[in-house]
């Protein structure tokens, strides 16, 4: 073969290579990457835990998690504190109150659409109070434990805010909601 062919070739080998790596170079956006299937894709998942007495907010909680989407583990936070509960010996026992999320996100069902599986459990502490609805008995001061909880599978897309649920709590009346708003990082 003479010299001029055979620097052809490698011209166009090289050539061929160059401009598949040069097509490499540009990311592909997050609905490509979803669409392929082949990629991860992180979120951000903030759920907001408010609750409200009649027009008054009384709280407002937000929690945010980074997830990757069709990730096999489930995403955990835990966050409480172990409070003690008199015994009727003198002693203490401790019990758990606080937030616990679990969650994991998939691709929902059309494009641009994630599915977010979680699962809430939220308790706390409440000491009687005259203003509630069901008193503790006369002369008592224990405190009662309040748990709200919730498994649900939510769709949203990217940016999309959306309330899961609106309850009442039946001792103080108080109105608990779950906000989830999901963020595609970039």
């Amino acid at each position: 073969m003479s010299r001029i062919i055979r620097y052809l070739i490698v011209f166009i080998v090289l050539g061929a290579s160059a401009g598949s790596v040069a097509a490499q170079d540009k990311p592909a956006s997050p609905a490509q990457q979803a669409a392929s299937g082949a990629a991860l894709i992180p979120v951000r998942l903030q759920l907001v835990l408010s609750r409200s007495q009649g027009d008054k907010k009384v709280s407002s909680m937000p929690y945010t998690l980074q997830l990757t989407v069709d990730e096999r583990d489930i995403t955990n936070l835990r966050m409480g504190t172990d409070v003690p509960v008199a015994t009727g010996t003198g002693g203490f026992n401790y019990r758990a109150v606080g937030t616990n999320i679990d969650c994991r996100v998939s691709r929902g069902l059309g494009e641009g659409q994630y599915r977010a599986h979680i699962t809430i459990t939220d308790s706390a502490v409440r000491f009687p109070d005259k203003q509630e609805s069901t008193p503790a008995p006369a002369g008592s001061s224990a405190p009662a434990f309040r748990t709200f909880t919730a498994n649900f599978i939510i769709v949203l897309r990217d940016g999309q805010t959306a309330q899961y649920t609106s309850a009442s709590d039946t001792a103080s009346g108080e109105v608990l909601k779950v906000d989830a708003t999901l963020t595609v990082l970039k």
